[in-house]
């Protein structure tokens, strides 16, 4: 990064941190404790241009690197991590655009996703199909100058407040291998697309998370992403690389919040005499804290250089996405730990970052997934 792009991002970090403090850091608790969306807080992001933040400038948004992307998810998800995810699965939808689309899609898409005008995510996941993405059952059939989607999908982010996903659909249910016959659709709300509940969650709130239904949905046949049928697999797999970049970060953004929280706490509360901090056993604690922060964040910078440099990175997205996300969950629950009672108590944040942690684990793919996918590419990039 030449010193232009270091002062421009440092502009652009310094106006998102003022943001944060006026206009999320006073709401955040109210609206995840009630379960609330954040309207206004997202229109407020739509005009700062978060949700075109690494479109590309020629489509109207602002071009930034992954990097950069990544340090505004973790600031967003210090504070709280729900905000993360309205931009992140929008992105994932932006980039498979972006990176897969026809000419004529990235002109006609790519300036409205970037304004938040069209605003959504990625329909992936069904009811009985989660990591085995080549499962799904939703099909899409030929119709003249349409197809007709039949099928349902679960644990859709943004599919209630936002009006269009990124669908992954069969075209060719009876292709071997089954991924031939998988196609990725822009799909706007319409007839036949149905909202059906919104999913309640133990953390991750104020987001909606919905199941879906389509029947008989009919999207025109120019929204194929790419104009081919059978390209929709490995078309929302680069775009998961993005997404576990995200999704590492968001780890990082908890882990560093779960650390401030202690490290403050730490030096407030007394016992025996003293601040807890003079304490050897809560030293020890902060040490480890710390350390597994700042090494998460090395991995993050290190997987979105090599996403920013297009090359493969499911490697290096996996190892970031496992070791930050567990970084999370370990430090929410240290921090748990170092707070005592108070730490269970919703009046401190700290139990949010003991609810939300657990879904880095599991979304965007597993950690188990992660650790299998880091052994294969690290076998497949040192043959014997």
């Amino acid at each position: 990064m030449n010193a232009a792009q270091q002062e421009s991002e440092a502009l652009i970090l310094d106006s998102l941190d003022k943001f944060i403090e006026a206009e999320v850091k006073p709401h955040a608790h109210r609206l995840e404790i009630a379960d609330e969306y954040p309207h206004e807080i997202v229109e407020k992001m739509k005009q700062m241009g978060l949700f075109g933040c690494i479109i590309d400038a020629e489509y109207g948004g602002f071009g930034l690197s992954t990097s950069t992307y990544a340090k505004i998810v973790e600031r967003l998800a210090t504070v709280w991590m729900s905000l993360s995810g309205i931009v992140n699965s929008h992105l994932i939808m932006s980039m498979c655009v972006q990176r897969h689309g026809t000419e004529a899609q990235k002109r006609a898409f790519l300036p409205r996703f970037a304004t938040g005008e069209l605003r959504g995510g990625i329909g992936l996941t069904e009811p009985d199909c989660g990591t085995d993405l080549q499962a799904i059952r939703t099909v899409a059939v030929r119709d003249g100058d349409h197809y007709v989607v039949n099928g349902a999908k679960t644990w859709i982010t943004n599919s209630g407040e936002g009006n269009c996903i990124a669908l992954l659909v069969k075209t060719d249910p009876k292709a071997d291998p089954a991924h031939k016959g998988m196609s990725l659709f822009i799909a706007e709300k319409g007839p036949g697309f149905k909202v059906v509940r919104k999913l309640d969650k133990l953390g991750y709130r104020g987001i909606d998370t919905c199941e879906l239904l389509f029947e008989n949905y009919r999207i025109p046949a120019d929204r194929l992403i790419g104009g081919v049928e059978g390209r929709g697999l490995q078309q929302i797999l680069s775009g998961l690389e993005l997404g576990r970049i995200n999704v590492a970060a968001r780890g990082v953004g908890v882990a560093r919040a779960a650390l401030q929280d202690a490290v403050a706490y730490a030096q407030v509360r007394k016992t025996f005499g003293k601040p807890i901090c003079e304490h050897q056993a809560i030293q020890l604690k902060l040490g480890e804290m710390a350390t597994r922060l700042e090494a998460a964040r090395l991995l993050v910078e290190s997987a979105a250089r090599a996403y920013d440099r297009g090359e493969r990175c499911d490697m290096e997205a996996g190892m970031a996405k496992y070791f930050a996300t567990e970084a999370a969950m370990e430090n929410a629950l240290e921090s748990m730990r170092i707070h005592g009672a108070y730490g269970y108590s919703k009046e401190y944040n700290v139990e949010r970052y003991f609810r939300d942690a657990p879904l880095l684990l599991i979304g965007e793919g597993t950690n188990e997934m992660q650790r299998i996918i880091i052994a294969k590419q690290l076998i497949a990039r040192n043959p014997a």
